[in-house]
């Protein structure tokens, strides 16, 4: 639903040439609240403002008070946002999460895809790599 409500949101905005990029964040992020949150229910954001779009999804994790807990939750959802890292890397965007800033708290994760290189994800040759 999140990946059809990101391509419909882009189509009405005019926004068809980042579709690739906006869909693979949309995934990784919304798959990372799923494997996290302790409801059925999480929130999707998408803002464009400035050239950038931004990916917003809040989920319902509370963090951790105790210190280790908190490290250990972190590195796994770090590790689980691998993929969304390199396409904002590929996008020269920006990703991160931490503590929502929401009544009820919980964990909010974003992404920043600016347009000019989101239009370009995927198309770009890479250099060194040859494909069989």
């Amino acid at each position: 639903m999140a990946r059809a409500a990101t391509r419909a949101f882009l189509r009405a905005h005019d926004l068809p040439d980042i579709m690739d990029a906006a869909l693979q964040a949309v995934g990784e992020l919304t798959a990372t609240a799923a494997q996290f949150t302790e409801s059925p229910d999480y929130y999707l954001s998408l803002r464009y403002r400035a050239a950038t779009l931004r990916v917003i999804v809040y989920d319902s994790h509370p963090r951790h008070t105790q210190p280790r807990l908190a490290a250990a939750c972190d590195t796994r959802r770090r590790a689980a946002l691998r993929v969304l890292a390199c396409v904002c890397r590929a996008c020269e965007g920006d990703w991160g999460f931490g503590e929502s800033r929401e009544p009820g708290g919980g964990t909010r994760m974003w992404a920043t895809l600016p347009r000019a290189s989101a239009a370009a994800y995927g198309s770009a040759a890479v250099p060194g790599a040859t494909f069989t």
